[in-house]
C-alpha cells in the first residue's frame, strides 16, 4: 500500500515538473473571446448574463403589456433608477440603461436625457437614492415626462446545512422588478418581474 502511495506521489510530481517545463496549458496565462450572453457562469452571483437576459426579457414584457397604451405615440419616459436591495454593490444604472435602450430601439418611447434629470436633482439638493416617491414624481413632471421607470433588485442566498458531505451547495436567488408609473395619475401603468435561481457546488477539499 505504501509503495502504491509513493508511486502515485512520484508520478504526480513528475507530471507537475513536465507541465511547468513544457508550458502545460494549466500553467499558462491565456485570453479568449466569449459570448457574454452564453458564456458559462463562474459563480452563482449576479453576472453579465443576468444583465443581458433580464434587460431583453423585461423590455419585451413592458412593451407587450401593451405599453405605451393605445393612442399614445412615443410618450416621454424618465428613468428614476432601480434600487439595489442585494448584499453587494451592483451597477444598477447598467440594468436600467440596457432596458431603456431596448425600448428606445423599438421607437415606442422617448427618453429624458439623464443629465437633465441629474442637474435638476442637484439643484434641488436631492440624491436619486434618497428620493421619495413624491419627489420622483415631482422631478418627472418638471422634466416634462409622462411616465417614470423605477424598480428594484432583490437577492436571497442560502447555503446547505452542516452534515457529512464532500461539497457545499449554495443557492442564490434574484428577483428583478421594474414598473412604469403614470405621472399624471400616480397609478402604476405596468409592472413586470423576472427571477432566477442558480446553484453552485463547492468542494470542501481542493483549490
Amino acid at each position: 500500500m505504501k509503495a502504491k502511495v509513493s508511486h502515485l506521489l512520484v508520478s504526480s510530481a513528475v507530471l507537475l515538473v513536465v507541465c511547468v517545463l513544457t508550458g502545460c496549458s494549466a500553467f499558462r496565462y491565456s485570453v479568449g473571446e466569449e459570448d457574454p450572453a452564453t458564456s458559462d457562469p463562474l459563480t452563482a452571483k449576479y453576472d453579465q448574463r443576468d444583465l443581458l437576459a433580464w434587460a431583453n426579457l423585461i423590455s419585451k414584457d413592458l412593451l407587450d403589456n401593451p405599453f405605451p397604451p393605445a393612442g399614445e405615440d412615443q410618450p416621454i419616459l424618465v428613468v428614476m433608477g432601480i434600487q439595489n436591495r442585494t448584499k453587494s454593490h451592483q451597477d444598477m444604472k447598467a440594468i436600467s440603461d440596457t432596458i431603456t435602450t431596448h425600448m428606445l430601439d423599438t421607437g415606442s418611447i422617448r427618453l429624458v436625457n439623464a443629465a437633465r434629470r441629474d442637474d435638476l436633482l442637484k439643484e434641488q439638493g436631492y440624491q436619486l437614492a434618497n428620493c421619495t416617491e413624491d419627489t420622483k414624481v415631482k422631478i418627472g413632471r418638471q422634466l416634462g415626462a409622462k411616465y417614470m421607470l423605477t424598480g428594484s433588485l432583490v437577492e436571497i442566498e442560502n447555503e446547505s446545512g452542516r452534515e457529512v458531505r464532500v461539497s457545499k451547495k449554495q443557492d442564490v436567488y434574484y428577483q428583478l422588478t421594474v414598473e412604469i408609473t403614470d405621472l399624471e395619475t400616480g397609478l402604476i401603468a405596468v409592472r413586470k418581474q423576472r427571477d432566477r435561481l442558480r446553484r453552485a457546488s463547492k468542494p470542501l477539499i481542493g483549490w
